[in-house]
């Protein structure tokens, strides 16, 4: 087995033949394209496209962090849910990041740390998410978008975790940042300095 299998993929590469837009909603727009497998069979290939998007740990000097309560349409329920948002077309993610944390829950942050990029919905989506950590935080108003309704609180990393761990917390993004915060505190991970 090759220690870096991605460099390894022309075997595994689909080429595109054609593509076509069947959907061209608000934001999300839906493609339909036809594709040569690498046996050199043809077939389609439907997903979603997605600009992107941010999701904020934003860890407070006592070590809460800042969550969000909101309404999910799709799965007909509320969510526990770290801060984040949809990168706006030529905007950098960080400026996404800082947008959304202040809209949202109406704090800033002095320092920000990227953590990492996830694609949370490969199988029919080529949405991606940078994840970002925010310390030094102050407290200022909120500016919520227009028919934007959430809950902001706060939390200790612990009880967060337990949440995770009983299943109360389903959201995978929040999942994923809940882990990378634990391994943060612990010592395990340090991240890069962004600003």
């Amino acid at each position: 087995m090759p220690a870096s299998p991605e460099h390894h993929d022309d075997h595994l590469t689909e080429t595109t033949l054609s593509s076509e837009r069947v959907y061209d909603g608000i934001f999300l727009h839906i493609e339909h394209d036809r594709v040569r497998l690498p046996d050199g069979k043809e077939t389609g290939r439907e997903y979603i496209h997605h600009p992107g998007a941010v999701m904020i740990i934003a860890l407070l000097d006592d070590g809460q962090v800042v969550l969000e309560r909101q309404y999910r349409y799709p799965v007909r329920r509320a969510f526990t849910e770290f801060p984040a948002g949809k990168i706006d077309a030529g905007e950098p993610p960080l400026s996404t990041a800082e947008r959304e944390l202040r809209e949202e829950t109406g704090y800033s942050a002095r320092t920000w740390n990227f953590l990492c990029t996830i694609h949370n919905a490969i199988g029919y989506s080529d949405e991606h998410i940078d994840l970002y950590l925010a310390t030094g935080l102050s407290l200022g108003e909120r500016r919520l978008d227009e028919g934007e309704f959430l809950d902001v609180f706060t939390l200790p990393a612990t009880v967060l975790l337990e949440q995770v761990r009983a299943g109360e917390i389903t959201d995978v993004k929040t999942i994923i940042g809940a882990f990378w915060l634990e391994k943060i505190l612990n010592g395990t991970w340090v991240p890069g300095r962004t600003t």
